[in-house]
């Protein structure tokens, strides 16, 4: 019988670490952002962005009186629509690099 505990016990664990990225919830973005020229640079948008955050929908002060509305697509992928238009990856550390080459690093 010890062996069949060992088993289900390995199984387990087995099926908690395949579980999808989703399961563990959305990240946390809500914060203020430094753009970083990573390769393109921050030419249209401020130094100093933010992003708020209710559940998946976030929205982005990239300059100063202008927003985009955005929404999480994914545990580690995020969309920004007009006037930004671009979509971002996040990363580990919670930067973001967007399509547009630029990264936002979480200050």
């Amino acid at each position: 019988m010890p062996n069949a505990i060992a088993v289900l016990v390995a199984a387990v664990a087995t099926f908690a670490l395949a579980a999808p990225a989703h399961a563990q919830g959305l990240p946390n973005l809500a914060g203020t952002y430094q753009c970083v020229p990573e390769p393109s640079s921050c030419q249209w948008q401020g130094k100093t962005l933010a992003i708020t955050q209710s559940g998946p929908t976030v929205e982005l002060t990239i300059d100063k009186g202008e927003f985009a509305e955005g929404k999480l697509t994914s545990n580690i992928t995020v969309s920004a629509g007009p006037p930004f238009n671009a979509e971002g990856h996040i990363m580990p550390d919670r930067s973001i690099e967007w399509s547009n080459g630029t990264k936002w690093v979480k200050q």
